[in-house]
């Protein structure tokens, strides 16, 4: 582990010391509340709003790109504070008296509302919060609409009431999954990537991949895909893996279009692979209310599937290019960079078994954290023994608390990490690596500030819409459209899906469309979880779809390329991916529901080969270049493949035998020919 700069400067960096100590304060809260819950839960959610709101008005400009003005600044993050603390401080009155709001309660109220919406349109922009004042309106002003669309009428109290006190609303599911496992996850993942697991997984993925032809793109694809495990971010996937894979793809031929598109389109793959995934996956576990293990069992062949994809696109576009890799000796060796940091592998698999074994996320994520900690401050440590017996020692003691902790409980564990600090502190270089976890605890904070203003912000559409039952008339509109047409039901979804994800991130995207075209997929007969999974999805790819694509125009800097481009290139690089949650909907063994292996695996290979002729359709590659009259048949024999109407498997595999056994025959000879 490199040496750092000591002292609480070196630490401090660029941030301005009261912002550093206010992050240091939200990360301190989070994990205690997580390990000791020393609240109830709503004072925890209005903690974590109220740290939210204190982040976004001290770093976050009202106007342009300067600092906010500071005693301004101050005031309006203590403004939001207040109303966290507030609720905790008369939280039995507020419980007595529920539903009959004070006129304090009233100014409070409005105030949370006020400022969550101003926090979101400095974090986001104002596409979200017009959209969530759109739903806002219709609660105040509904009941004037024609038709099926008026509700009955509520009082501006009501409104509040349901807004900003319970669980319905600013505090309601998305903020508990804020405030409880996501930022858990996010803290988790700036530990490991304070600890160098970029490093890791960029030099494995070069020491693979490297040499092969079209190596620096796969090399963008395997590392995105191994640092979607411990992120679940697209957009932060794609500014530090893409900050050496981008360059890397352009120096070796590739567009700087196609590097971006590259880059971004596996980054976003991030929030569905497991084990972590994103924050969307979390919300959908308390949402359905499953065991998030299960979420993450229907993700895991979609996610494997959507990799493939970009993978192979990848390496259709290096063989018509006939891109070369880099030469062997130029690229680390795989093994080697895992011996030399395998140790941060141990908290990864600690999680994967918690999550897979039936814990919860809350004490997986509290627990991984842990260890984390652990491993970078032992490691710190041992790493500067000579002597294997102690070195061998200290993993043995490692394992065994890592087997014990059901036992051990977390209060031993964290006692643990404050001897580890104490001995840190007292050995040469050990400061450093305190530096570090310093950091990444200030920086697991700031990570946080988008996702869990926008856990809170769409807060206010699942408040008006349980107050309204809005989404049983949308719902039953698409009942209308889809009793006769599954399919065109999925499409219109499908659009909606991409059209919100224009202008708002996926977790609001994700929480919209789930209140309103999930319960009615579910009406059509979609499996509860598939049809979540659906508008999930949808709503990661809408994430690469222009005029406003988030992955895309994060990665337009580094490729020095315009985000437009780059994202028509990502959209044609993740068409193959397209194909996955439709064949989902049609059979949902492909998300491994139901108790036939066979039929999973069958799904699996009916994917792979759709996936593979879409993406030599759109490339215009296979062994050799297709003919226009050979794309148009991959096209439509991998939209065959796609349906589960009758004869359509056997019309899609004989198209797709069409394709393949000519062309194949027809290269090979051209190629004997040459």
């Amino acid at each position: 582990m490199s040496q750092q700069p000591q002292g609480l400067a070196a630490a401090v960096g660029n941030w301005p010391k009261g912002l550093f100590f206010v992050a240091l304060a939200f990360t301190i809260f989070q994990i205690v509340t997580a390990a000791f819950h020393p609240f109830s839960t709503q004072v925890q959610r209005a903690g974590h709003v109220g740290f939210l709101l204190m982040l976004v008005f001290l770093s976050y400009p009202a106007l342009g790109k300067a600092r906010p003005f500071q005693p301004v600044g101050w005031l309006l993050a203590l403004l939001g504070m207040g109303t966290a603390l507030y609720q905790w401080w008369f939280e039995g009155d507020l419980i007595q008296r529920s539903g009959e709001l004070t006129q304090a309660d009233m100014v409070i109220g409005l105030i949370l509302i006020v400022m969550v919406f101003e926090a979101a349109r400095r974090v986001m922009g104002i596409a979200l919060p017009l959209i969530c004042g759109l739903f806002l309106a219709y609660g105040l002003l509904g009941e004037h609409l024609p038709g099926d669309l008026a509700h009955r009428g509520y009082g501006l109290d009501q409104i509040v009431n349901q807004l900003s006190f319970g669980t319905e609303g600013l505090y309601g599911t998305p903020t508990y999954v804020s405030a409880t496992y996501i930022f858990l996850f996010i803290l988790f993942g700036a530990f490991l990537e304070q600890a160098g697991m970029i490093k890791l997984f960029t030099d494995f993925s070069m020491g693979l991949f490297g040499h092969k032809v079209g190596g620096p793109a796969k090399v963008s694809v395997v590392s995105s895909a191994l640092m979607g495990t411990i992120t679940g971010s697209g957009v932060a996937n794609v500014v530090t893996t893409g900050q050496f894979t981008i360059p890397l793809m352009k120096r070796f031929g590739y567009k700087a279009a196609f590097a971006g598109g590259v880059e971004a389109t596996a980054s976003m793959g991030s929030q569905i692979m497991p084990p972590v995934m994103g924050a969307v996956a979390f919300i959908m576990a308390e949402t359905i209310n499953v065991p998030y293990v299960e979420v993450a069992k229907a993700a895991l062949i979609p996610a494997l599937l959507y990799f493939g994809s970009v993978f192979w696109m990848v390496h259709l576009a290096a063989r018509q290019a006939d891109l070369k890799g880099l030469p062997k000796d130029q690229c680390p060796n795989a093994w080697t960079a895992v011996r030399d940091r395998w140790y941060l592998l141990i908290p990864l698999f600690v999680l994967v078994y918690l999550l897979f074994s039936g814990r919860t996320p809350l004490f997986s994520g509290t627990v991984g954290l842990a260890l984390t900690a652990i491993v970078i401050l032992g490691s710190a440590l041992i790493l500067k023994v000579s002597n294997n017996a102690l070195r061998v020692a200290f993993w043995v003691a490692l394992g065994v608390l890592c087997a014990g902790f059901f036992q051990l409980g977390i209060s031993v564990i964290f006692a643990v990490i404050a001897a580890l600090v104490v001995v840190c502190w007292f050995v040469k270089g050990g400061r450093g690596t305190l530096l570090i976890c310093l950091h990444a605890l200030v920086e697991g904070a700031r990570h946080a500030v988008p996702v869990g203003i926008a856990c809170a912000l769409v807060g206010v559409i699942i408040g008006i819409v349980s107050l309204t039952g809005v989404a049983t008339t949308f719902a039953g509109y698409i009942l209308a459209v889809g009793q006769d047409n599954l399919l065109l039901s999925l499409v219109l979804t499908m659009l909606t899906c991409l059209i919100l994800g224009m202008g708002i991130p996926t977790i609001p995207n994700y929480i919209i469309t789930s209140s309103i075209a999930a319960p009615a997929l579910l009406e059509l007969g979609v499996p509860l979880i598939v049809s979540h999974m659906f508008v999930f999805y949808f709503g990661i790819l809408a994430d690469l779809t222009p005029p406003v694509a988030l992955a895309c125009f994060a990665a337009a800097p580094i490729a020095r390329e315009s985000g437009l481009k780059i994202s028509l290139w990502a959209v044609r690089i993740a068409v193959a991916g397209f194909v996955v949650p439709y064949m989902a909907v049609y059979n949902s063994a492909l998300m491994l529901q139901g108790d036939s292996v066979l039929a999973s695996v069958y799904m699996v290979c009916k994917a792979a080969l759709a996936i593979g002729l879409w993406g030599a359709a759109s490339i215009g590659y296979l062994n050799g270049p297709l003919a226009w009259w050979e794309r148009l048949l991959a096209f439509a024999a991998g939209s065959f493949l796609i349906l589960a109407l009758p004869i359509t498997d056997e019309v899609g595999f004989a198209l797709g035998l069409l394709v393949i056994g000519p062309h194949w025959w027809r290269t090979r000879r051209g190629r004997a020919l040459a």
